[in-house]
């Protein structure tokens, strides 16, 4: 008998029991408690109608936020534990599905326990514990998921050619479920997502997304991406990623593969972060070497302007995939920037160059440094001692300047609207390089972050600038 199954939840089989209704916990409560990893979200399955039966838990079970989807015969509802958590709860009825070839939405209608649980993504999922009193806390397993958790395989239930064309989306789960628990697709599975990867099409960019990210937040994100990569999944849902793969060689001279280096530095960042938008970045940093390849006898292979191309090509992706995107500047100044601090640690540091990629940075130098150190992939260990090294001096060189707050903050004395007032200018080109000249040299050191200072030099710098001078101040 398991006994970790919270004590409220055969309460719930109790009151099963009255109806003379099957009862039973579904899904990846179990799959969880028999890895012993927490999970408060509880799917329940009836083997009757499970609309009056959630209501009769919610009233005698005192139910929160109960939510009913009768057309769908399920119902939603928080139970607190006399323990002290609080339980999520879906409570379902038996079902089994048909599909039509351009929809993953199901047709359900009533089913039994085996149509139900052979209708399951994964056998792990297609586990279910007995929650009434006869044969109560014992596990059904028609699909020997327990003995694919000890052997940490992902197997559908019924073939994988079938679970994956009823819903495309299971090929992502496949990918989310490996990077997330570290298990293995069966070979079957692998070779049904590259005969069916066309079908993730009819997929929502929403359902896609949600899946995606999911995979980017596990530990070992690249097991993910290498799995719906080989199975061609990953040029369906974002192609400007997988076109960064394959080496090209000419005159003898090959680059390195580009979106494998990728998912290295993916894992890289991983291993020093838990931000999911650092993480995006870090797989997009690269993302336009493909449209800026050239190759020159003399300088060998070049990705001149990748950084300004792939700020462009990461707006496209926020809006194919449906990203934040209030999360996207973010993710742009990361591209922009990721080549900023190398040529700072190959050469003597000014404080002045310093203070200027602070500044770009702001309160991101941190985020920056962290993706340029995963930016690292090179096999050869002495040479990743030397860059870890010379990284190492320029932040170092950042805590001598002292002003890492300050600039991560910086805000100029004289702001574009004071400057138009002050000259008495409208908005425009002027005022714009008025401004970042007055920015550059409080940067560099040559004027004081002082208000009359600045004002002083912004009317110095109209004068130089038109050949005229300014009305007297304040007028």
């Amino acid at each position: 008998m398991v006994t970790t199954v919270p004590d409220i939840l055969f309460r719930i089989g109790e009151i099963a029991d009255r109806s003379q209704m099957g009862c039973y916990l579904v899904g990846g409560y179990v799959r969880d408690m028999l890895m012993q990893r927490p999970c408060t979200d509880i799917d329940i399955m009836v083997l009757g109608d499970p609309v009056p039966f959630a209501k009769t838990v919610q009233k005698e079970l005192g139910g929160r936020n109960f939510v009913l989807f009768e057309r769908f015969r399920t119902a939603r509802l928080e139970l607190p534990d006399p323990e002290g958590a609080t339980f999520t709860l879906e409570l379902v009825g038996a079902r089994k599905e048909s599909y039509n070839h351009d929809s993953r939405k199901p047709i359900t209608l009533k089913g039994t326990l085996e149509d139900d649980l052979s209708r399951r993504d994964f056998t792990i999922n297609a586990l279910a514990l007995v929650l009434n009193h006869e044969g109560r806390g014992t596990i059904v397993d028609q699909h020997c998921g327990r003995e694919d958790l000890e052997k940490k395989i992902l197997r559908t239930p019924l073939a994988p050619l079938q679970t994956y064309s009823d819903d495309p989306l299971r090929m992502m789960r496949t990918a989310r479920f490996a990077a997330q628990l570290g298990f293995t697709p069966a070979p079957e599975a692998v070779a049904a997502m590259a005969t069916m990867h066309e079908r993730i099409r009819i997929v929502s960019a929403e359902r896609t997304s949600s899946e995606f990210l999911k995979i980017m937040q596990s530990p070992e994100p690249s097991v993910g991406l290498k799995l719906l990569h080989e199975t061609g999944v990953l040029a369906e849902i974002l192609p400007e990623t997988a076109a960064m793969a394959g080496i090209e060689q000419i005159d003898g001279l090959g680059h390195k593969d580009t979106l494998y280096h990728t998912f290295q530095v993916v894992d890289n960042v991983a291993r020093a972060s838990q931000d999911l938008w650092l993480r995006i970045a870090a797989l997009l940093h690269d993302v336009a070497k493909p449209q800026t390849k050239r190759f020159s006898k003399h300088a060998g292979w070049t990705f001149h302007g990748h950084d300004a191309v792939g700020v462009r090509a990461a707006a496209r992706i926020f809006r194919e995939m449906r990203w934040p995107q209030d999360r996207l500047v973010y993710v742009q100044k990361m591209i922009r920037m990721h080549h900023r601090p190398i040529p700072l640690s190959k050469e003597e540091i000014t404080d002045s160059a310093i203070r200027r990629l602070m500044f770009d940075a702001g309160e991101d130098l941190e985020d920056l440094m962290t993706l340029c150190r995963a930016d690292v992939t090179s096999k050869n260990p002495r040479k990743v001692a030397r860059i870890m090294q010379n990284f190492g001096n320029v932040e170092k060189k950042i805590a001598e300047v002292g002003e890492k707050d300050l600039l991560a903050k910086w805000r100029p004395p004289v702001d574009g609207l004071e400057i138009m007032q002050e000259l008495q200018l409208p908005e425009g080109r002027m005022v714009g390089m008025i401004k970042k000249e007055m920015e550059n040299a409080i940067i560099d050191g040559t004027l004081p972050y002082e208000r009359e200072a600045a004002l002083e030099y912004v009317r110095e710098a109209y004068r130089r600038l038109s050949g005229d001078g300014p009305p007297a101040a304040g007028k």
